[in-house]
């Protein structure tokens, strides 16, 4: 009987055993599969605390900036790092959201325009006065505009520049201001004291080339010959003025002379208290071109993740790192001046929408830094729309912002989640923004995702600047090919 118990107490132990190591099997299977989607689920998604989406009220630098002498800061021109505000750091105003979207609006208009030749086919500078430019006030190229400050002329004169690689032709206003000339922060630069300015005679084969850089026929000074330039942009802004040469100041360092910008005597638009433009398109005559020996037409940008820390524009071949990845430059066919990119898929929460690529070559895509918000083709917009709202279901909706249609009440949270977005492009390369290229903040009220569809999908794609925060993205003009890298600005 004592036997009969004990088999059954040993057999009844085995039994217990198996089950609960069998139980603990399960168990260690369900935890690794928890582990498993628990880290799908942060791969794909961005843990993002909203504070960190917000500028602050003071400024700070946010980066170092690659290893390279011919290196300049980056500053938002609405921001407190600005020198256009006031010298307590505070903007002397504050520009709606709405309007800075909606003269956004006027920049993709600018950029379609050129693309499809109806910019300047009938226009044509024929002297300073000539009112064959309009004289409405409004955005020079949009309002998320970025600027460096260089040197001017004999003595140097410091002036404060927006950058922009939809332009090629840099210009300032200058004085006497013969026509108009609107409020800048910089003292105006004048070119009767530097011993180093010219002009360009409208004889000149420089002159000429002004037709494809700014979509005008040049004009003639009856009195002088000296080459006019005009230059309009989308609808509202324009400058006239003499072509010229003139030593130009990059850093301590480097020195360019005889570099042909344009000497603005008539500027008319909303320019946020900058001095001009310096362009970094593609034509003979922007600046990368023009220094092509001394920076083998290689730069580079990081944009400022917010409008209260700085980022950096270098030149020349930089000591980049192997986070670098690089993918050919698109050709452009109906813009030369563009930088064309290749995008062929875009994945919301690590999933690729469901959008042929072709998609996107139907009208071609730039990357550009003067947009501020990405363009896309309304069939890829909508996929992505979709894919991100899915991702956002748990969160209380907010108003639309101008042409932004998927906002979010975030006030309620300190930390939320968001699902990520991923662009690849020609060659294997793919592109994770950081959460400050997804959302556009107006408030903790309104936090919209970053992008707009185009009127068509036969309309370019364009890449814009607030998908660019926070990632050294490095031309490489003369290699033909265009570099990303996270953590760009650190």
């Amino acid at each position: 009987m004592t036997i009969q118990m004990s088999s059954f107490l040993l057999a009844s132990l085995a039994v217990f055993f198996f089950f609960s190591s069998l139980e603990k099997s399960f168990a260690f299977q369900a935890a690794r599969k928890e582990d498993t989607e628990s880290n799908n689920l942060h791969q794909y998604t961005h843990l993002v605390h909203l504070s960190s989406l917000l500028p602050s009220s003071s400024c700070s630098s946010s980066t170092k900036g690659p290893k390279t002498k011919a290196s300049l800061e980056v500053v938002h021109k609405h921001g407190p790092c600005s020198q256009l505000n006031d010298h307590d750091g505070k903007a002397k105003s504050t520009t709606p959201h709405s309007d800075i979207l909606n003269q956004d609006k006027e920049r993709v208009k600018y950029i379609n325009s050129r693309l499809s030749k109806n910019l300047g086919q009938d226009s044509s500078v024929e002297e300073l006065d000539s009112a064959t430019l309009p004289a409405k006030s409004g955005s020079l190229i949009g309002s998320g505009n970025y600027f460096v400050v260089v040197g001017l002329g004999t003595p140097k004169r410091d002036l404060s520049l927006i950058f922009d690689t939809g332009s090629d032709l840099t210009w300032t206003q200058c004085e006497p201001c013969a026509r108009s000339c609107y409020k800048q922060q910089d003292v105006i630069f004048d070119p009767s004291k530097s011993t180093s300015y010219s002009n360009i005679t409208c004889t000149s084969a420089l002159c000429t080339q002004l037709s494809t850089a700014t979509g005008n026929d040049p004009g003639c000074s009856a009195s002088t010959k000296a080459c006019i330039y005009g230059i309009q942009y989308g609808d509202s802004s324009f400058s006239v003025g003499y072509f010229s040469r003139e030593r130009l100041t990059v850093t301590a360092t480097d020195v360019v002379d005889n570099f042909l910008f344009g000497c603005g005597q008539n500027n008319q638009g909303l320019f946020g208290g900058s001095a001009g433009l310096i362009g970094l398109g593609r034509h003979p005559i922007s600046f990368v071109q023009q220094t092509a020996a001394k920076y083998r037409k290689i730069f580079s940008y990081c944009l400022p993740s917010t409008s209260s820390s700085t980022g950096h524009l270098s030149f020349g071949p930089a000591a980049t790192g192997r986070y670098l990845k690089y993918t050919p430059f698109s050709t452009i066919s109906r813009g030369s001046s563009f930088y064309g990119l290749d995008i062929t898929a875009i994945a919301v929460g690590g999933v690729k929408l469901p959008v042929s690529s072709s998609t996107f070559s139907t009208g071609g895509a730039i990357i550009d830094s003067g947009t501020v918000i990405t363009r896309l083709p309304p069939t890829a917009y909508g996929a992505l729309r979709s894919a991100f709202r899915q991702g956002m279901s748990k969160y209380p909706s907010a108003g639309e912002l101008s042409i932004l249609d998927t906002c979010y009440d975030l006030s309620g949270y300190k930390v939320f989640s968001i699902p990520t977005i991923e662009f690849s492009f020609a060659g294997g390369v793919t592109v994770k923004l950081p959460p400050q290229g997804i959302l556009f903040v107006a408030s903790t009220k309104q936090v919209c995702l970053a992008f707009a569809a185009n009127g068509d999908d036969s309309d370019v794609t364009i890449y814009g600047n607030v998908q660019q925060r926070t990632i050294e993205v490095v031309y490489d003009v003369g290699g033909g090919r265009i570099g990303f890298g996270a953590g760009g600005c650190k």
